[in-house]
């Protein structure tokens, strides 16, 4: 098992990406509101004020979800539908994705009742 991390920048596009998670066969994931440590720098502590010029055009505000993912393949095909959406992670600007390995979970949907 994985616990897969996404941090999409574009929050307009989360509703297609939910919608990839679920296509994907991603049973279930938690979103949370984040932002970045240079916003938070330029625009909470006065010593980076600088920073403001550097923030234009970029985001505020991101979205991370997280989910606990069984299968590789999963990760893959759900890879490929992402970047399809978002115009490739590689691209700056439009989120990472990443993985943990996961020891131990409890309270997961049993995959039998998965999507």
């Amino acid at each position: 098992m994985k616990l897969l991390v996404f941090v999409l920048n574009d929050e307009e596009y989360l509703e297609q990406v939910l919608s990839a998670y679920i296509e994907a066969g991603v049973a279930g994931a938690t979103i949370l509101d984040s932002e970045g440590m240079g916003r938070f720098l330029a625009y909470e502590v006065p010593l980076f004020a600088g920073f403001k010029d550097f923030m234009k055009g970029n985001r505020p505000y991101n979205k991370t979800i997280l989910s606990v993912i069984r299968e590789q393949d999963t990760i893959e095909d759900l890879k490929k539908l992402v970047d399809e959406i978002v115009g490739g992670l590689d691209k700056p600007g439009t989120g990472i994705m990443f993985t943990l390995p996961i020891d131990w979970a409890s309270g997961l949907v049993p995959e039998e009742e998965e999507i």
